[in-house]
């Protein structure tokens, strides 16, 4: 870890996020929002930022207050600062819930739910912004995945201020013409800075340093890796700077700015997936590890989602079926990828709370001592399985299939997360390997109160 400490807050935002990401499929289980319901049905956009906010941006923010400091070997600028974050973060996602279930009927009393959501999400995403934009400039210059993180930063902060233009327009506190117009067109703006711009390229800058690092390849930045992060930053500054002048200034729809990301985002994501396979080609871990395994499989999510996504397109269908893309993309791509790198991640911070200080001085267990992997794998299967059939079933608008093929997502999830309970619990540790005094087991959810000196 290159003498960065473990943060003592990452394991809360992935434990809060595993939750959402449970709620989310329970809800789906249910016949809750799309695809029982119309995408643009209240009770969907509950779903989608249950997810996209309470599972994926949670579960992306953890994980940059962890390896952002790794990225730049340097500590986070403001160590704290990511317990007031989370805080705010989970009290505007409730807000922000609250204001779409009134919209959707439920008594959720009179308060203004969805513009004081959208207050405590954006201060909770600045606060992290800050802290993190803050760690990467002091560490100029930052190499190649450090900037995909910092262009994704940028995309954050402009799907906060799209959400909240868009919380201040429903909820009644803004009449201002331009903004009213921007709220009624430019959800799709909202969505690609999202999912493509602050999710994706994110991940993509992640997995370049941790797929690099766990499977033991060689990290020397590409020509095609440069491409990449310069054609994936400009659809990124099409979609946030374009998409707004083309519906304000010149009055026309997104659709131009849009299909101009889309070409560019296929460009970065091409060479992307080429860098990905010289690092599996290129590794010298013959064996490769279930995390990798499964990153496999998330990769081919995104290339397949891509795909669907670009033809589509040229079909002229996306409207009927994006619901359905959109669905692939975020738990055949983001989610499973998430879930994959969270079970070595987990075992990884586990082992370094743990032994890092006494490595040396006593016999310690090695990090794939933590889990068990063949117990593992067959609820890896089950997880690609049912969001494979979930898919089906979104594209061909069965409902009923979707909830059974649901089920199977929420009962894989499950089983997965209660592997990441045993391997942070050490449960599969020897007795005589077992921590003691200062360095017993660590907190399940929240930090212990001790400061690491790692």
């Amino acid at each position: 870890m290159i003498g960065v400490s473990p943060s003592r807050w990452t394991m809360s935002y992935f434990s809060v996020a595993l939750l959402a990401l449970i709620g989310a499929e329970a809800l789906m289980v249910a016949g809750f929002g799309f695809p029982s319901q119309p995408v643009a049905a209240p009770e969907t956009l509950v779903l989608v930022h249950l997810i996209a906010i309470g599972w994926l941006s949670l579960l992306v923010s953890g994980a940059l207050v962890q390896f952002v400091p790794v990225l730049v070997a340097k500590p986070l600028a403001h160590p704290e600062l990511p317990a007031v974050a989370l805080v705010l973060l989970i009290a505007g996602l409730v807000g922000l819930m609250a204001g779409f279930l009134g919209m959707a009927g439920f008594n959720v009393g009179s308060m203004p739910w969805l513009p004081l959501g959208a207050i405590s999400l954006t201060a909770g995403f600045l606060l992290n912004i800050w802290n993190l934009g803050r760690t990467l400039w002091l560490a100029r210059p930052i190499h190649l995945p450090a900037r995909f993180v910092a262009a994704g930063l940028v995309s954050l902060a402009g799907v906060a201020a799209l959400g909240t233009i868009f919380s201040f327009a429903l909820g009644g506190w803004t009449t201002n013409a331009a903004l009213l117009r921007l709220t009624a067109v430019g959800i799709p703006l909202h969505a690609a800075l999202g999912l493509g711009g602050w999710l994706t390229f994110t991940a993509m800058g992640v997995s370049y340093r941790l797929l690099a690092m766990f499977m033991l390849s060689p990290e020397a930045e590409h020509r095609t890796s440069q491409i990449a992060f310069v054609a994936g930053g400009a659809a990124i500054l099409v979609v946030l700077i374009g998409g707004p002048v083309c519906l304000l200034v010149l009055r026309q729809g997104a659709g131009h700015p849009l299909l101009i990301a889309l070409a560019l985002a296929t460009v970065s994501l091409g060479l992307y997936g080429q860098d990905m396979i010289r690092l599996y080609r290129t590794r010298k871990r013959r064996k490769i590890e279930l995390n990798s395994r499964m990153a496999a499989w998330a990769l081919g999510g995104l290339g397949l989602a891509s795909l669907l996504l670009l033809a589509l397109t040229v079909l002229g269908d996306v409207d009927r079926r994006i619901g359905a893309v959109v669905f692939l993309f975020a738990f055949g791509w983001l989610s499973a990828l998430g879930l994959a790198k969270l079970y070595k991640i987990v075992a990884f911070l586990t082992w370094l709370e743990c032994y890092g200080e006494v490595l040396g001085k006593r016999p310690t267990p090695r990090v794939q001592d933590l889990v068990n992997e063949l117990r593992a794998t067959p609820w890896f299967w089950l997880y690609f399985a049912s969001v494979g059939a979930a898919s089906i079933a979104a594209f061909l608008e069965a409902p009923l299939a979707f909830r059974i093929a649901a089920f199977g997502m929420l009962v894989a999830t499950i089983k997965i997360c209660v592997e990441l309970v045993s391997t942070r619990t050490l449960r599969l540790v020897p007795a005589p390997m077992l921590p003691d005094g200062a360095h017993a087991k660590p907190g399940l959810f929240l930090p212990s109160l001790r400061e690491s000196r790692r």
